[in-house]
């Protein structure tokens, strides 16, 4: 799969830009701030619809704009080509078509053009709280299997309505209780589902990890994924029940897969609080390659690569190994980000892959 060009309108720091792109490596190359990570930023809306590092898309339109808009142009085996976009206006819903026809359920996109980004944020899924890894597992886990982003969705949407009834009862509105329990008739069905396909997703995913942290660090530690669940071996109605008093005093359900949390080990503790901060990085790394690996198997197409400032925050061991799977040709296209031209030719010097290089400044990017 290759992203052949990326066009941009008020987007981010950016009223407009138009790239073509190296079927293999591209570099961006600027200084801190001028708006290379949102050039790897609008190439995971192509693929996600949303932003890897804002919260909210309105944060994407250009200060001052009243809309953004991505487009980019895909490539895929054997010859089929896709023009997606994705939009926004501000007040309005996001739009997100390909070759022109709007998606009636933007859900639909996903898993489409899968992308794995690589950046240094990637360390806060170790040290965030459990919605961090939940996030990253669903997401992952969507990408690869779009029943499973129906049931999420399926889950989330009868939450919501239980969350709300519950605050209702607690503030002394009502409280209908037929209609709890039928909320919880719906919910049952959907949590067992959700947390049986995380932990089948774990047992192929895991080895796959476990083999990536083993090339990065040498071998020096065991590393392991745990899930952990309230469900299994429980009956989730009869914890809903008993749970009922408690969650309308906590004005929300405290039972369920949305509590789940994936525990990251090394040698049997956990690495958030004893690995130290090169261990880490190997560690989320290590997710990172075992994600584009399982994409790669199931997919059957590669997908695409981002890398964002990787030579400032990685030391030379780690970003040697991810440079040598760049040589094997392990992985298809990559965009990277760099802000010294130097260094970036220094270390891509032994690669034999066509090189793309754009100098990217205030929001202007040109090509080298």
């Amino acid at each position: 799969m290759i992203l052949e060009s990326l066009h941009l309108l008020f987007f981010k720091n950016y009223d407009e830009a138009t790239l073509a792109f190296s079927p293999h490596i591209n570099c961006f190359v600027g200084d801190n701030g001028s708006g290379k990570t949102n050039l790897l930023d609008a190439i995971h809306y192509l693929s996600l619809t949303r932003s890897a590092f804002a919260t909210a898309d309105a944060q994407s339109i250009k200060q001052g704009a009243e809309f953004f808009v991505v487009k980019g142009r895909f490539q895929t085996p054997p010859a089929d080509a896709d023009t997606i976009q994705c939009s926004l206006r501000v007040g309005q819903k996001k739009v997100v078509t390909r070759n022109k026809q709007a998606y009636e359920r933007i859900a639909d996109h996903i898993g489409r053009f899968p992308v794995v980004l690589i950046s240094p944020y990637d360390t806060d899924l170790i040290r965030e709280g459990s919605e961090e890894r939940r996030k990253y597992f669903d997401s992952l886990i969507s990408q690869l299997d779009h029943d499973y982003l129906e049931l999420l969705i399926t889950y989330s949407n009868l939450l919501r309505q239980r969350n709300a009834l519950l605050k209702m009862a607690a503030d002394g509105r009502g409280y209908d209780r037929d209609y709890l329990l039928v909320l919880d008739e719906q919910l049952v069905p959907a949590g067992g589902q959700i947390m049986e396909r995380r932990q089948q997703f774990l047992t192929e995913f895991t080895p796959l990890f476990q083999r990536h942290y083993q090339q990065l660090a040498d071998g020096r530690e065991q590393v392991t994924l745990e899930y952990k669940s309230q469900l299994p071996g429980a009956d989730f109605a009869h914890l809903l029940r008993t749970n009922e008093r408690r969650d309308i005093m906590l004005q929300r359900t405290t039972i369920g897969p949305h509590k789940d949390d994936f525990t990251f080990l090394m040698d049997e503790l956990p690495v958030k609080g004893y690995g130290s901060q090169g261990q880490q990085k190997s560690y989320a790394i290590a997710l990172k390659l075992a994600q584009f690996e399982i994409f790669a198997s199931r997919k059957q197409h590669k997908p695409l690569l981002l890398l964002d400032d990787i030579f400032d925050r990685l030391d030379e061991k780690r970003i040697t190994r991810l440079m040598q799977l760049v040589a094997e040709h392990t992985f298809g296209q990559v965009f990277l980000t760099d802000t010294h031209l130097e260094r970036t030719d220094r270390i891509l010097a032994t690669i034999s892959e066509q090189v793309a290089r754009f100098a990217v400044q205030n929001g202007t990017v040109t090509t080298l």
